[in-house]
């Protein structure tokens, strides 16, 4: 059973990458570099951090690094907020009496700063904060508090909390809410890999506070979804792109609820992960989704596939589980790295279209 958890807090807890970027390409600028995008600064950022200066400013003494970091990250960093489902994830530890520890780089400055700002830093019991090598630190944290290795786990977001888990000889959680992309993730070896904390909340729940093992055959069961590609008033359409989705882009769309019909449940997650308002819905194709790799986790997936059309001029609002949307042609859509069942819809869509013609 879990009786204690030690966070990560940058990317697990709070969401401090755009604050993070901003002062990273400070640095850059302040050292004659060009900036870097979010794709690069994500696909290249390492902790411990040596290595990615390193790498890019290897002229520049770690020194004045960190007071250009860190200047600049003053400044930014009101835009650090507490990431969904993280103080609800807190309240359920405190309610379990699971005890909770902090382990990370943030400056501690920073931390308390943010930690009152976002008000969760009542919620840890005891925080390690500006530590650049967590593996350093672990064993030493494990002796100090009494936490046993089978009763602990690390949550965090990057290849480097996954490592520190293994070096301490702890459960090892990744979210899919920080810095590190699926992919890297996928290949530090997590026991478990979550879309966000809730849902580790609901595996925890479910599982007697362990973590989730592999579902007996006979409880296994294909999973049917909704999904549609959603035309707008210029006959553009949009496209939306996930972390749990190996950060393809696809479109958006949901579970069927028990009781309802799929096209309600259509409407219904469209409203909830794009605020839009559907019409005009016409059946596609089903696609079965099996065991892909594209997804963050094992699944199959029975994908119930539409196109429509956005009701009026109404603007995109993305909820948590997306990461950016654009409106683009069919012929845009084809130049993005899209995830497979995307691809085959675009397929579908376009053959029905020279069929009409």
């Amino acid at each position: 059973m879990i009786r204690n958890i030690i966070f990560d807090w940058s990317g697990t807890l709070v969401d401090d990458l755009p604050a993070v970027l901003r002062a990273t390409n400070h640095v850059f600028r302040q050292a004659g570099r060009e900036e870097l995008s979010l794709d690069q600064f994500r696909a290249e950022f390492c902790l411990p951090f040596q290595p990615f200066y390193d790498r890019h400013l290897p002229e520049v003494p770690l020194a004045q690094l960190e007071v250009w970091f860190h200047e600049r990250f003053r400044e930014v960093q009101d835009s650090v907020e507490a990431l969904p489902h993280a103080r609800e994830f807190l309240l359920f530890c405190r309610g379990r009496g699971v005890r909770t520890f902090l382990l990370s780089t943030v400056h501690p400055d920073h931390w308390e700063t943010q930690s009152v700002r976002s008000g969760l830093g009542s919620f840890v019991d005891r925080p390690y904060v500006g530590v650049p090598d967590k593996r350093k630190v672990i064993h030493q944290m494990l002796a100090e508090n009494g936490l046993a290795a089978h009763e602990t786990i690390f949550i965090g977001d990057m290849q480097h909390d996954i490592e520190t888990a293994r070096h301490g000889g702890i459960g090892a959680v990744a979210v899919l809410t920080g810095f590190n992309k699926l992919e890297q993730l996928r290949a530090a070896g997590p026991d478990l890999i979550v879309e966000h904390l809730g849902e580790l909340r609901e595996i925890l729940e479910r599982n007697g506070m362990q973590l989730a093992a592999a579902a007996p055959a006979a409880e296994q069961r294909p999973v049917a979804t909704v999904g549609a590609l959603i035309f707008d008033e210029h006959g553009r359409v949009l496209m939306i792109r996930t972390q749990k989705w190996s950060h393809l882009w696809g479109i958006p769309g949901g579970k069927i609820k028990f009781g309802e019909d799929s096209v309600a449940a259509l409407r219904r997650e469209i409203k909830e992960e794009t605020d839009l308002e559907i019409e005009g819905i016409e059946f596609v194709l089903v696609q079965d989704c099996i065991h892909s790799r594209e997804f963050y986790r094992d699944a199959h997936f029975l994908l119930l596939n539409y196109t429509c059309r956005r009701v009026g001029t109404t603007p995109v609002r993305l909820n948590e589980e997306a990461e950016e949307f654009r409106w683009v042609t069919l012929a845009e859509a084809w130049e993005l790295p899209l995830n497979t069942p995307t691809k085959i819809l675009l397929e579908a869509v376009a053959g029905r279209r020279e069929t009409v013609s």
